[in-house]
């Protein structure tokens, strides 16, 4: 059983510990996970197949016998732009040649990465359960006092809609150090549906804020660094899977 709290930081009841806190903590599938996670927002690196080559320059190669012929001009034979009326004119497509492609460009590389969807699956359950393990927690610098974790709060919290409301409960379940302490993003607050406080929590530093279904291991283990110090909404801890 884990207690619940008040808006005032005071136990008001308790709630049945979710087996999902029974996973075994798996830090090898939390790190392959939030890796392939990063590598598949970033952008393919490379330049376009068509750069340089997007231009209605061709190739005379018959300096005879061609309506665009070349014999006799001081034109070296390369591809080159058509005139309208005939004729040729700037040479293009080739890398010698103003806007021509490049001779070496680099090569085109995709960073994505792949993750079986059940190692997934498991790599966020694990997540989930790591954030109630105070020694994971504790590694990661956070200062949680003599609270018991996972922490649970009413599901009054929901309803918050101000950036110093929701400050003011933090800091009544013990979490005024934490967040004094916060120069980046440290403390994640999951509800089960989204009632003003995600944007009330958008405006304090040290904060995130999701409804339980957008949770992702990226965000329980940033860094790969599983424990991250969650508030939980009373029915979005009921919830979690």
């Amino acid at each position: 059983m884990v207690n619940v709290y008040s808006l005032d930081g005071k136990a008001k009841g308790k709630v049945d510990l979710p087996e999902v806190f029974t996973t075994q903590y798996r830090p090898d599938l939390i790190r392959r996970t939030v890796v392939a996670a990063q590598a598949n927002v970033r952008q393919p690196y490379g330049p376009s197949k068509l750069s340089g080559l997007q231009t209605s320059a061709d190739y005379f190669g018959s300096r005879r016998r061609s309506y665009r012929q070349s014999i006799n001009r001081a034109m070296a034979r390369l591809p080159r732009i058509k005139r309208g009326g005939g004729g040729l004119g700037d040479v293009r497509r080739v890398p010698q040649s103003v806007g021509g492609r490049k001779a070496h460009p680099p090569k085109r590389k995709d960073y994505s990465l792949k993750i079986n969807r059940k190692e997934h699956a498991l790599a966020l359950r694990s997540a989930i359960s790591a954030t109630a393990v105070m020694q994971l927690v504790l590694a990661r610098g956070h200062k949680v006092g003599d609270v018991e974790l996972p922490f649970v709060v009413e599901d009054k919290f929901e309803e918050l809609n101000k950036a110093a409301d929701v400050v003011r409960v933090l800091g009544a379940l013990g979490l005024g150090a934490e967040l004094a302490s916060s120069k980046k993003k440290k403390v994640l607050i999951v509800v089960n549906e989204d009632k003003g406080v995600l944007k009330a929590a958008a405006n304090i530093a040290g904060v995130d804020a999701v409804t339980v279904n957008d949770l992702d291991v990226d965000l329980l283990a940033p860094g790969t660094h599983a424990g991250r110090l969650t508030v939980w909404g009373e029915s979005a801890f009921k919830n979690v899977k």
